[in-house]
């Protein structure tokens, strides 16, 4: 520890005399100060033990004495060392009233004391304090070493907590909890997330302190501090303690964002060799090789690819070419996906591929990723944490898209298609049925779409397309333009009677003619359009652009 006044007292060779504030002797000291000015408050920084023989000050006068005094007091200095022997033979009484009344220690310095031996030994003290504090930020730095090789984060956290005398938790990248130590610290880590937000807003390497205030008896003094060398801090690290730190915990502080860094560095690298391999077991499941996928992904991917998973397709499109829909979502995302979703910065995709990895993570299950072009391919666990965040996350960006009705711009905006559970033997399939949904999700201007909703859905939203419209038109103009003459209805007509599959006395008494009227209207259809009714194919056909500019309309 920093020398203290009373660590000065207890210095044989000083022989100091306290002569005031015996109770606060156990004040840190600085740095030991001579001055002789009337006024030293100006050259003060807080914490110094002044010296002083009263040359030019008044030291029997009781008012200017306390003036004095108040002013060393309000300044921070922590103790007043007076000289007895120079000007004064002794201690004066008006000094030691002050003194006593201000609550400041107050020493005295025999003859043979020179101020140079207490400046000395509070150099000597600070010294040794210094020294102590790095070999012991030495011997935290080999114990941190030694826990992140055999014990991973969380040795490296417990071994911390314990340096610090406090708690330490370990953030991913979305701001949620990874670890703590010790454990009963994961609920005030918990606390701390919107903390952890703001910090990764701001360039890395960033830090912030929070709490502190005293207020409680929970109210740690918190230091947040951003991990990795990116641009954006891929986690961060809270070390809670009830005091400010010290030398030798600073130390170990830094010394564990190094070996976390290090950490996060690491599993990049190793990260980018999982995807290669990756992608290597994805083109083999795709090509129908499953027993291949399993030797070459070994346990990379745990139980993966022994139970049903599903594979997500994930690309971004202009803004300018997205619809916003009008059936998008109602469902309220969570405050983690709305966090993530407001981060514009960056790649949708690589923002996508950091909260699918980070759920994984947190609850230990295997994910696959694999970056394919313009576009992101995740095989993940049916029903596990990866795709439920998947799917948060779309509902976040869809309903800020359907707030904000962004129908214009560069940006470039995220769309994701999601087979049906599958698999490995069926991974080619359920490929095609992510890209089909991606499709769909394209046409109806959604982030999201899942296969089983295209088969327990309706066909009709898949014609509100510009291509099916166009046809749709093209097809049906000729009886539009016959019916804008006045000659007839026909374009009711055959909406009528294909309602009606084709039923003359039902479709004729739902239009109010005869019936004979009716089939004199569908044989000018067929001779306007050049098409028989007889045919299925054409009376679909008529069917579905009768829809498709209902639809329009």
């Amino acid at each position: 520890m920093p020398p203290t006044l009373a660590s000065l007292v207890h210095h044989s060779a000083l022989k100091l005399t306290v002569r005031a504030g015996e109770d606060r002797l156990d004040v840190p000291v600085r740095w030991a100060h001579v001055s002789e000015l009337a006024d030293p408050v100006p050259y003060m920084e807080g914490g110094e033990l002044l010296l002083i023989t009263a040359l030019k000050l008044d030291a029997e006068d009781p008012e200017a004495m306390r003036r004095y005094v108040k002013r060393l007091a309000g300044a921070g200095v922590v103790g007043l060392g007076f000289a007895v022997g120079v000007n004064y033979d002794e201690t004066p009484g008006a000094l030691v009233e002050a003194a006593r009344d201000e609550g400041l220690p107050l020493l005295e310095v025999p003859r043979r004391t020179p101020f140079l031996a207490i400046s000395k030994a509070v150099s000597a003290e600070i010294a040794a304090d210094q020294y102590r504090s790095v070999t012991a930020g030495f011997a935290a730095q080999r114990e941190l070493t030694k826990q992140a090789l055999t014990g991973g984060p969380e040795g490296l956290l417990a071994a911390l907590a314990s340096q610090v005398d406090g708690w330490a938790a370990l953030y991913d990248a979305s701001g949620a909890v990874v670890a703590t130590a010790p454990e009963w610290a994961g609920r005030r880590a918990a606390r701390l997330t919107a903390d952890v937000e703001r910090l990764r807003e701001r360039p890395a390497p960033a830090s912030s302190v929070v709490g502190g205030t005293g207020t409680s008896d929970n109210d740690d003094r918190v230091e947040l501090h951003s991990l990795g060398t990116g641009r954006r801090p891929r986690s961060a690290l809270a070390v809670g303690t009830a005091a400010a730190l010290g030398t030798a915990e600073r130390y170990a502080v830094h010394s564990a964002i190094a070996l976390l860094t290090l950490t996060t560095e690491r599993s990049r690298s190793l990260q980018a060799a999982e995807q290669r391999i990756g992608a290597a077991v994805l083109r083999m499941l795709l090509a129908g090789e499953p027993e291949h996928g399993r030797t070459v992904a070994g346990d990379l991917y745990g139980g993966l690819l022994d139970a049903p998973f599903r594979l997500i397709v994930a690309e971004t499109v202009a803004v300018s070419s997205v619809r916003i829909a009008a059936d998008a979502p109602t469902r309220v995302p969570s405050a983690a996906a709305l966090a993530a979703a407001a981060d514009t910065d960056g790649d949708p995709l690589e923002a996508l591929t950091e909260i699918v990895e980070s759920a994984a993570a947190r609850s230990g299950e295997a994910v696959l990723v694999v970056p394919e072009r313009e576009r992101l391919v995740v095989l993940a666990a049916d029903g596990g944490a990866a795709v439920t965040a998947c799917g948060e996350y779309a509902v976040a960006l869809e309903a800020a898209r359907t707030r904000e009705q962004v129908n214009a711009g560069d940006e470039d905006e995220l769309v994701v298609g999601v087979s049906a559970p599958v698999g490995p033997i069926a991974a080619a399939a359920a490929y095609k049925q992510a890209e089909q949904a991606l499709s769909v999700a394209r046409r109806r201007g959604r982030v999201y779409v899942e296969h089983e909703q295209l088969a327990s859905g309706s066909v009709l939203p898949l014609l509100a397309d510009d291509a099916v419209r166009a046809f749709a038109d093209g097809l049906l103009r000729p009886l539009y333009e016959h019916d804008a003459t006045g000659r007839g209805d026909l374009v009711a007509s055959l909406r009528a009677w294909l309602s009606g599959h084709g039923q003359w006395d039902a479709a004729a008494a739902d239009l109010g003619v005869h019936r004979h009227t009716l089939r004199y209207r569908m044989r000018r259809v067929e001779e306007i359009l050049g098409r028989s009714l007889d045919d299925p194919d054409v009376r679909m056909e008529l069917w579905l652009a009768l829809k498709a500019t209902t639809s329009a309309e």
